[in-house]
């Protein structure tokens, strides 16, 4: 299936070089991540989710992967646990946030302990965003070609990310333009473009974090 639908939209497959330096770029990305910001920042963010709700750390959730393999995705829980959690996607202003959540997610900081996926394969740095299971189903039926972002591992950030299409999905039309710009950077993805697509995605947090202590 993913082999036929890859040569109906022609995605540009890369040489095997390209896939050595990402590896190589993602496990250098990640292992300096977590020496020297997950090390101390985890500590810190994991006493202030335990004083503000009941819960674990970590929120573990089946995502889907590289050819539709599934696998655990780390995030900081940023939620009160909920029965709704794996079905339900967060909204803006959704109930189920905890007040350091908010913040976290924000900031991103509750995406940092992704890097452990990244450093494990199930994730790169730069692709498309994993989907929960339940919208991978739902969305797959709808969006013909929605299969065929999982001809890449998923990312921590990507096109559709810099694009600005974060978080809640607002109807079929508004993932029809991530799913775009999913099938873009397949299209052309390089060293370079996964380089350019990081140093936004930094940018972007830089100015997020200005604006939170400018209000």
């Amino acid at each position: 299936m993913f082999h036929e639908i890859n040569q109906r939209y022609m995605v540009h497959t890369p040489s095997s070089k390209y896939f050595e330096m990402k590896r190589a770029m993602d496990a250098t990305f990640s292992l300096f991540f977590l020496v020297f910001f997950m090390s101390w920042v985890y500590p810190i963010v994991a006493l202030l989710i335990k004083l503000t709700s009941k819960g674990p750390v970590l929120f573990i959730q089946k995502r889907t992967g590289y050819q539709g393999v599934e696998f655990d995705c780390y995030k900081f829980r940023t939620m009160y646990v909920n029965d709704d959690a794996h079905t339900k996607q967060v909204s803006i202003n959704d109930i189920r946030i905890t007040l350091i959540g908010r913040f976290l997610r924000i900031t991103h900081i509750d995406e940092i302990p992704q890097f452990l996926n990244v450093l494990k394969g199930d994730m790169s740095i730069v692709g498309p965003r994993p989907h929960m299971l339940y919208h991978t189903k739902f969305y797959s039926q709808r969006i013909p070609y929605y299969n065929l972002r999982h001809q890449t591992k998923p990312g921590m950030t990507g096109m559709a990310q810099i694009k600005n299409y974060i978080g809640e999905i607002n109807g079929d039309r508004e993932l029809r333009k991530r799913i775009q710009w999913d099938i873009y950077y397949l299209k052309h993805r390089s060293i370079m473009l996964d380089i350019r697509i990081i140093l936004t995605t930094i940018g972007h947090v830089f100015l997020k974090a200005l604006n939170i202590k400018n209000d």
